[in-house]
C-alpha cells in the first residue's frame, strides 16, 4: 500500500484522507509544501492557510483554532517553528493545555545543502522541557500515517519530526504503535537503540557484527515521548551494554532518557553516538552524517571499540 512513498507526500495524502472525514482539520503552512498540498488546498480552500514566513504567528493562530475546537496542523522547517517560535509554543499551547500538531521537515541536517541555518538537532531537548507534549520521529510513510492517526485528536500537543531520509526498512501496520519501541533483531551481547533514520545504518552494523559472532538486540525508536521502556530495560539488564544512535545534539536527546532509566543498573556500559558539535559545513545528508560520525563506518568503528 505504502511502498517507499516519500514521507512528505504521505503527510499530504494523510491530511487529504482525514480532511474528508474531519471537518475540523485545518492545515497551516509556513510557505512550503504547496505542491504536495495542492489537492488538499483545492478541495478544502477554507482549511488550507499559508501563513507565510511568520512562524510565531502561525503557532499563535493555531492555538486560537485549538481553543475553539479546531484540530490545527502546523507545518514548516524545524528550526523556524521549534527554535524560533519556542516561546509561543510554551505560552500559547502548553500553558493553556491546548492540543495541536506540529509537523516539521529538515530535522537535524536533512536540509544539508542550505547550511546550518536550516539545521535543528536540539528540538527533542526543547520540546521535552514542556508539559502536555508528545514527540515522534517517524522515518517512513507508513509510520507517519499510523502515528498521526493514533494521536492527532488526543488532548496533547504532538510534535512530528519528519525524517527526510527513509530508513528503508519495511514495518507492518500492526507493528506501529504509539509509544512502543519495535524490536527488529534479537541478540545477547549488546542492546542497540536506533532513533529515526539511523535505523538504516544500525541494520548494517548489526549484520556486520553478526559475522563476528556478536549478536545484538536492536530496537527501533519512533516515539520519543511517550515511550514504554519495559522491553528495552529488560534487554539492557540482560546485555549490560547499551548504545544509542540518534541525530540529536549530545544533551537532552533520547540518550538522556536512557541514562535516567538505567543509572541504577550495576556494571552497565553506555555509548552515545550523536551530533557532538555544531556542523557548519555544506554537502549532502550523507556528507554531514560522516562529519557528525553518524555514517555506517564511523558507527561500526565506535561500537567495536566500545565492545572491547
Amino acid at each position: 500500500m505504502f511502498g517507499r512513498k516519500n514521507i512528505r507526500q504521505e503527510f499530504a495524502d494523510t491530511m487529504l484522507e482525514l480532511g474528508n472525514k474531519d471537518k475540523n482539520l485545518v492545515v497551516m503552512v509556513g510557505d512550503i509544501s504547496h505542491g504536495k498540498f495542492k489537492n488538499f488546498a483545492k478541495k478544502f480552500k477554507s482549511r488550507y492557510i499559508n501563513v507565510g514566513i511568520l512562524e510565531p504567528t502561525m503557532i499563535s493562530m493555531g492555538a486560537g483554532f485549538s481553543k475553539v475546537g479546531i484540530n490545527p496542523v502546523l507545518h514548516t522547517i524545524s528550526p523556524f517553528i521549534i527554535e524560533r517560535s519556542f516561546e509561543q509554543i510554551k505560552l500559547d499551547f502548553c500553558y493553556q493545555k491546548l492540543s495541536g500538531n506540529i509537523i516539521t521537515v529538515g530535522g537535524a541536517f536533512d536540509y544539508s545543502n542550505l547550511g546550518c541555518s536550516h539545521h535543528c538537532y536540539g528540538d527533542f531537548s526543547l520540546m521535552k522541557t514542556l508539559p502536555h507534549v508528545n514527540i515522534f520521529n517517524p522515518s517512513s510513510a507508513i509510520e507517519f500515517n499510523e502515528l498521526f492517526k493514533q494521536n492527532y485528536k488526543k488532548k496533547k500537543l504532538n510534535y512530528f519530526r519528519l525524517s527526510g531520509n527513509d530508513h528503508e526498512y519495511s514495518f507492518q501496520k500492526k507493528q506501529i504503535k504509539s509509544g512502543k519501541p519495535i524490536k527488529v533483531f534479537n541478540g545477547n551481547i549488546m542492546t542497540l537503540l536506533a532513533v529515526g533514520s539511523q535505523l538504516k545504518n544500525c541494520l548494517k552494523v548489526v549484520k556486520r557484527l553478526k559475522e563476528d559472532g556478536i549478536t545484538v538486540d536492536l530496537f527501533y525508536i519512533h516515539s520519543i515521548r511517550p515511550l514504554d521502556f519495559r522491553e528495552i530495560l529488560k534487554s539492557i539488564k540482560k546485555t549490560r551494554r547499551v548504545v544509542v544512535v540518534e541525530e540529536h545534539i549530545f544533551s537532552g536527546g533520547f540518550s538522556e532518557d536512557i541514562i535516567k532509566k538505567t543509572y541504577q543498573i550495576r556494571k552497565l556500559k553506555f555509548l552515545q553516538i550523536c551530533i557532538e558539535n555544531f556542523i557548519t559545513s555544506y554537502g549532502s545528508y550523507q556528507d554531514l552524517c560522516k562529519v557528525a560520525g553518524l555514517d555506517y563506518d564511523s558507527i561500526l568503528k565506535k561500537i567495536k571499540i566500545f565492545l572491547k
